[in-house]
């Protein structure tokens, strides 16, 4: 009888001990996991540090909104950053995996693979993100998922590059850009980067099934970018194979990213984050 009362506070003090740690961690909203540098981003904790060797940042809100949700930003990061504080001041995540000049070429898509892992298996991120990909962002967002249908909430892109020889092939109306480093991450020649389907323009099948609600942002002017050879293409492929897309036009503007006011793109990642 006494030994087995004894096991009981043994194990009572142990769970005394535990609550306490666990407790101011979930009032703050941090978790004691997290490893790297921190700084400060737009007043949240910002956490750089390496998955197998890859640069990566999450950016921590101060409570974290039930189930976890997070915007996994793709290329720029900071760049025009009110969608990501306003979404972290509502308590997601921002994470980002470095992938730099692999233009959403398999390299880039695998290094997200194992970003993914270590915040879906390791930090208890929801299982489904919502994607944001500004320019050539907009390469490893989709090429990811069509890899990943089912692991994606919904897909914001800003001005994205959709089809390589739009940008930076500069096979049409857009603007030279470093095609030879691009045909490089790939691994091609000229001719087989002319010839390959594996852009996002040709890759909408698989989310259009999963049902992914995509919404771009626009500027009807983008000489970089063109509409036309990009987004245009995507909207009217998406809607013939069912899928629903929202396109924001800016009128006159060019390769400019974001809105002023971020409500549509803060209330489009909400309305389908699923949780």
């Amino acid at each position: 009888m006494k030994t087995g009362l004894k096991k009981l506070t043994s194990a009572l003090r142990i769970w005394v001990a535990a609550f306490a740690l666990w407790v101011p961690v979930m009032a703050t909203g941090e978790t004691a996991e997290w490893e790297g540098k921190r700084s400060d981003f737009h007043g949240f904790a910002l956490y750089d540090f390496s998955v197998d060797g890859i640069p990566c940042k999450v950016a921590v809100p101060a409570t974290p909104a039930p189930g976890m949700p997070w915007v996994w930003r793709a290329r720029f990061w900071g760049h025009k950053p009110n969608v990501d504080v306003a979404l972290l001041k509502q308590g997601f995540h921002i994470a980002y995996a470095d992938v730099s000049n692999l233009f959403g070429a398999p390299k880039a898509v695998a290094r997200w693979d194992k970003l993914y892992d270590h915040l879906v298996t390791t930090q208890g991120f929801h299982p489904k993100p919502a994607l944001e990909g500004m320019s050539r962002g907009g390469l490893i967002i989709y090429n990811w998922a069509a890899r990943n249908p089912d692991k994606v909430s919904c897909i914001y892109g800003d001005a994205p590059v959709c089809d390589i020889k739009s940008w930076p092939g500069a096979k049409g109306k857009g603007k030279l850009g470093p095609w030879d480093r691009c045909m490089e991450a790939y691994g091609f020649t000229e001719e087989e980067a002319m010839a390959f389907r594996g852009n996002p323009i040709d890759n909408l099948g698989p989310l259009a099934q999963a049902g992914i609600p995509l919404l771009h942002v626009v500027g009807d002017s983008d000489e970089v970018v063109p509409v036309e050879e990009n987004t245009a293409i995507v909207e009217k492929r998406y809607r013939d194979l069912g899928g629903k897309i929202q396109v924001i036009h800016k009128p006159g503007v060019k390769h400019v990213h974001g809105l002023d006011d971020p409500t549509p793109i803060v209330d489009f990642i909400n309305n389908h984050t699923e949780l």
